[in-house]
């Protein structure tokens, strides 16, 4: 009797946690997700109509046991690369994530250049 009650405790702790592990995964999902009504707010704080559908996608998703990836893949195909906070890096956005940096050596090349050319007499 002892053993079924430590294994009956065992179950239910473990039914527990998975159910917790979810919990998080689902926020942290949402977080990430921008809420293509409203200005500025993710999923997870939004409660427009567009975000509850976007809660329910994903928690589907969820339940059909996808990772992250491969839910932030299928509603990126779907609503495009803007509905997801953290854009991965590829060609398309390369120059955005570039761009700064190469503005910066430009001007601190074309600086150094009126500089060194400038007379100190």
């Amino acid at each position: 009797m002892k053993k079924l009650i430590i294994l009956f405790y065992f179950l239910i702790s473990t039914a527990v946690v998975s159910t917790e592990k979810n919990l998080v995964d689902i926020n942290d999902v949402l977080k990430n997700l921008r809420c293509l009504v409203c200005q500025g707010q993710s999923v997870a704080d939004s409660n427009s109509d567009f975000s509850q559908t976007i809660k329910l996608v994903v928690q589907d998703q969820i339940n059909e046991g996808k990772t992250e990836k491969q839910i932030y893949k299928f509603l990126k195909e779907k609503y495009g690369d803007w509905i997801v906070y953290n854009p991965s890096f590829n060609m398309i956005n390369s120059i955005l994530w570039l761009f700064p940096y190469l503005v910066f050596l430009v001007g601190g090349a074309l600086i150094f250049l009126l500089l060194k050319k400038r007379d100190y007499r």
